[in-house]
């Protein structure tokens, strides 16, 4: 089975994540009017402006707390290589990321766990099943 691409091809950038959401029956009218309306593409559309606005209203906490507990925001990528690296260093990691955590298909469970000693993700992780079950234990 081929590995799900963590890039899309045409525009270089992150898959997007999927979620799935109970709405009420009058908020999902009242959102289907705004779309009929024209003030809106479609539902996805709505719902993810709402979700940008919402965390632009919140930026200033989400700075404080990303500076304050060392948080990467963004994409953070670790390879085999990069590990090794780590591990030659005597060194382990604690893996914070906002965003998009990157383990790559090159990185063995061993590896994994002799140089990642905590990892917290807020947002998404993607690493093998073999690494996730790995660290299971180290996941905050």
């Amino acid at each position: 089975m081929p590995a799900t691409p963590l890039l899309s091809p045409r525009t270089a950038k992150p898959v997007d994540e999927k979620l799935t959401l109970n709405i009420g029956c009058v908020d999902l009218g009242q959102i289907d009017l705004l779309v009929q309306e024209g003030f809106y593409a479609n539902r996805s559309d709505l719902i993810r402006t709402a979700i940008r606005n919402q965390i632009a209203t919140h930026a200033d906490v989400v700075r404080q707390v990303v500076s304050r507990k060392s948080i990467v925001l963004g994409i953070q990528q670790f390879s085999a290589a990069d590990l090794a690296e780590v591990q030659a260093a005597g060194q382990k990691l604690q893996i914070r990321v906002l965003g998009l955590a990157v383990i790559a298909p090159d990185v063995t469970p061993e590896l994994a766990l002799a140089t990642i000693e905590s990892l917290t993700v807020l947002g998404a992780l993607h690493a093998s099943p073999a690494v996730k079950t790995a660290l299971v234990g180290r996941l905050l």
